[in-house]
């Protein structure tokens, strides 16, 4: 049985998630608390295996709440309620600690995959925010790569360029008119700046960047 602590300040809310709640019958509504004090309070007098909490509460936030339980009770795990499809607060919410962001406006099925989802150890993102969080990602990729080229020196994309066309170490510095260590040194730098590990990486980070 799966053990829910309820924390939103908002009465209709509550009660319908309630009623959702005990509906299942591998899932038991032990607890309410209708702000962020009341829920540190009943997550350790109760010790729920899940609370569902709002982000926006008066007392305590969802996120000061959660920081205030985890230290003391890092067994629970916190799903946090909002109405806010944001990703600063689905970052937020998981740097603090929670293993799941759901969207008040979620269906009960999406609710019950989630309760179910953090229960087993997995994360919960709602469904309608994987777009928004996978969209900022894809753009923070492109702008480390773009930042990583900018980083490599003139000789340094030299040296990488020359490795994208099949050439070997000693093969580029005879190219280069320079040691094949010194060869070896840009590429070290090179791999270190672009988070390549290997030279099979480093080429395909090369062809991919127009090297």
């Amino acid at each position: 049985m799966i053990k829910i602590l309820l924390a939103d300040d908002h009465k209709l809310f509550i009660e319908g998630l309630a009623e959702l709640i005990k509906r299942q019958p591998d899932i038991e509504l032990v607890g309410q608390a209708r702000d962020g004090l009341q829920a540190v309070e009943q997550a350790k007098k109760i010790k729920p295996d899940i609370i569902l909490m709002d982000i926006s509460m008066p007392e305590l936030n969802g996120i000061k709440a959660l920081k205030n339980i985890l230290p003391t009770l890092p067994d629970i795990k916190i799903i946090m309620l909002s109405m806010y499809n944001s990703r600063e607060l689905i970052v937020e919410s998981l740097r603090a600690g929670a293993q799941g962001y759901v969207l008040k406006e979620c269906t009960s099925d999406e609710l019950y995959e989630a309760i179910r989802s953090v229960m087993s150890g997995n994360y919960y993102i709602a469904r309608s925010s994987l777009a928004v969080m996978i969209e900022d990602y894809l753009r923070l990729l492109k702008d480390d790569e773009r930042n990583s080229a900018r980083m490599l020196s003139e000789r340094e994309r030299e040296v990488l360029k020359l490795f994208a066309e099949g050439k070997n170490a000693k093969e580029i510095a005879y190219d280069l008119s320079i040691s094949k260590n010194t060869v070896d040194v840009h590429r070290r730098h090179i791999m270190e700046k672009t988070g390549c590990t290997s030279m099979a990486g480093l080429v395909r980070y090369a062809i991919r960047e127009g090297y």
